[in-house]
């Protein structure tokens, strides 16, 4: 019994040491709209955000960032670029892939900016 519940308590600390700001960018699964308005709320709730993403999904996330830069919603704090080892299911012997993770804080303007949005939004939704 004392070993199932140490596991248990294991468990739930591997959880709480994953970031809870960080949103995992596939260039597949979502549009691209998705994952900016995503980061949107993840700013407004954590003040800052981390896109992540492997190989191909790479361009969307520098999408995704420069969309957030260029309208006024983000800056960027950190960039960083590594390649981590993944096993390939065919094979089952490890691959090398590219992976970026791109941090952004929210604007000065953030705020204003979306509050502005909120307002379009209803005053769309009214006219209809």
């Amino acid at each position: 019994m004392e070993g199932i519940t140490e596991g248990v308590n294991n468990m739930s600390l591997a959880v709480d040491s994953q970031r809870k700001n960080r949103i995992q960018v596939s260039n597949t699964k979502k549009p691209l709209f998705f994952y900016v308005n995503l980061a949107k709320r993840y700013m407004q709730q954590y003040t800052d955000v981390e896109l992540s993403a492997l190989g191909m999904a790479i361009a969307t996330v520098v999408t995704v960032a420069e969309i957030l830069k260029n309208s006024g919603f983000a800056v960027e704090k950190k960039i960083m670029t590594s390649t981590v080892d993944i096993k390939d299911g065919a094979r089952g012997r490890p691959v090398q892939k590219p992976k970026i993770e791109i941090t952004l804080a929210k604007s000065e303007k953030f705020d204003e900016l979306m509050a502005a949005a909120n307002e379009d939004k209803e005053a769309a939704e009214a006219q209809e």
